[in-house]
């Protein structure tokens, strides 16, 4: 505290101000502000009899004074509001001050509300809900310690990983084991943690993984497609933890390896058949991992949960989640795109085009830059279909949409009679019609390459060798020149009998 008292005796022993302030450690403008406040307020040394210096203090400096009636936060209040979503220091000072002014108080600024906070916290050791807001994110892993199962077969021991979910604020958590660690599995992992807590949360923060995050660095992050499709879906954002960095995530690292004990190591002298026994064994540890006492404080993770974070979880969106493979595709000349054997047509536009393929159970959808250029029924079954509307075709080759094994069959006999025969071939060999239509459209358009008598004679060749001869076998004598060389039949010598060890005619008294 200022020693205004001191000031105002130096004062009047014709002291300068700079010197005053050498003399007691203060600056220059200190003393200058105390020495007019004094002269306004009619003060000088000696003081009236009986002042004391808080006295003095307030009437040189009355705001001061007020600012000592502040009234200090219920920081309890604070500490339970800051753990809700959304909620922050800041927002918690500005209703801070709204209140005050409604009761004609003093509010603490900014630094000072913030300041004591603290100390309040690390007093009563309240600090849980500042780093974990309940039903704010859940952390996602795959436990490094692997369970087994056995084939009932063969004997084999087949790994099951463990996929470990948990909520920070209360430590519940969801624990299902895969047998592998693929995009499809991961997503179901989601999907079935989410109902099992009953809802999702704003943050999903997994470790690196591709299935999740295809590169993550300072300079660039960028999330797994079909993962950042699962996020929306339920209205979360994925924040991955940084590479190397488990402090990112510590509460499932912890979870992990207290798992890792309590279930994966409880269950090693357990022998399982089935992916599925495996997981009723896990559910049955996982409810008793639950609703382990705390050791430091009551309860447990469950009543933790029920208690503190189920209410602030997002709803789950009526509708399960579908997962969609994102592939990255070029069209070939004949615009169609290749998924699992079968094709699908594009707008001819796109020839060569890198086109983004989203693929579901039920829809195929091709987007180009983000734009959906079309999308299919997805084609199930015998590979090799084709999917094609007619839209997607330039207008040269809408001519021979309605192709037919007629006008096939016409096309070859021009060409010859062979050829109608290996035509004929290949439409039967197929137990639908259209499925050969490619084969016969390459074979004919072989006349154009080779001409016509080069084609009829290959056919010929091919023919020779197999009755049902394929696109292959006739491009390949083509392309060697085997059609060209013709077959050479000697004549027969006439057998001289002389030195024969074989009995001829003459033999058994015949002329022939």
């Amino acid at each position: 505290m200022t020693d205004y008292r001191e000031i105002l005796r130096l004062a009047e022993t014709g002291l300068s101000r700079t010197s005053i302030g050498v003399a007691l450690g203060y600056s220059r403008n200190t003393v200058a502000d105390v020495l007019r406040r004094a002269q306004l307020k009619g003060v000088g040394s000696p003081l009236p009899s009986g002042m004391s210096d808080r006295e003095l203090a307030d009437l040189l400096f009355p705001e001061r004074a007020k600012e000592k009636n502040q009234r200090m936060p219920d920081y309890e209040k604070v500490h339970k509001e800051l753990g809700k979503q959304s909620v922050t220091l800041t927002l918690l000072w500005e209703e801070y001050c709204i209140e005050c002014r409604q009761n004609d108080e003093i509010p603490y600024k900014f630094t000072q509300f913030r300041f004591y906070y603290h100390q309040f916290a690390q007093t009563s050791k309240a600090t849980m809900h500042i780093n974990h807001k309940p039903g704010e994110s859940i952390e996602l892993d795959w436990a490094g310690q692997t369970a087994t199962i056995i084939n009932n077969i063969t004997g084999e021991i087949i790994p099951a990983y463990v996929f470990v979910a948990t909520l920070p604020c209360s430590g519940y958590s969801y624990v299902e084991a895969f047998l592998t660690r693929n995009q499809e599995n991961w997503t179901l992992a989601h999907i079935h943690a989410f109902e099992f807590f009953g809802g999702a949360t704003r943050i999903l923060t997994p470790d690196n993984l591709k299935t999740g995050v295809e590169n993550s660095s300072r300079q660039n992050l960028v999330i797994n497609k079909s993962y950042n499709e699962l996020a929306e879906h339920y209205g979360a954002v994925v924040i991955p933890a940084r590479v190397r960095k488990p402090k990112d995530k510590p509460s499932v690292e912890g979870t992990v390896g207290v798992i890792s004990t309590w279930i994966i190591a409880a269950l090693r002298n357990h022998k399982f058949f089935s992916i599925t026994e495996l997981n009723d064994a896990i559910s049955e540890k996982l409810t008793e991992f639950n609703e382990k006492p705390f050791q430091k404080k009551p309860g447990n993770r469950l009543t933790a949960f029920l208690e503190e974070e189920k209410e602030s979880l997002t709803p789950l969106p009526k509708e399960r989640f579908e997962l969609a493979v994102w592939k990255k595709l070029i069209p070939g000349f004949n615009y169609h795109v290749q998924v699992d054997h079968n094709f699908y047509s594009i707008p001819y536009e796109y020839i060569k085009h890198e086109m983004d393929v989203r693929i579901t159970s039920f829809i195929i959808e091709v987007f180009y830059n983000g734009l959906r250029v079309c999308s299919h029924p997805r084609i199930h079954g015998r590979p090799g279909q084709y999917q094609t509307l007619p839209d997607h075709m330039p207008e040269k080759h809408k001519a021979y949409s309605d192709w037919n094994a007629e006008r096939f069959l016409s096309w070859a006999e021009s060409i010859g009679e062979n050829t109608k025969v290996t035509i004929g071939s290949i439409l039967s060999f197929h137990k639908i019609e259209q499925q050969g239509y490619r084969a016969c459209m390459g074979v004919l358009k072989l006349s154009s390459k080779f001409g016509s008598k080069r084609l009829e004679a290959a056919c010929k060749k091919a023919l020779s060798y197999t009755p049902n001869p394929s696109y292959k076998n006739i491009d390949a004598i083509l392309k060697s020149g085997n059609d060209k060389i013709e077959e050479k039949t000697e004549p027969q010598q006439p057998v001289d009998e002389t030195y024969s060890f074989i009995r001829g005619a003459k033999y058994y008294g015949r002329d022939k």
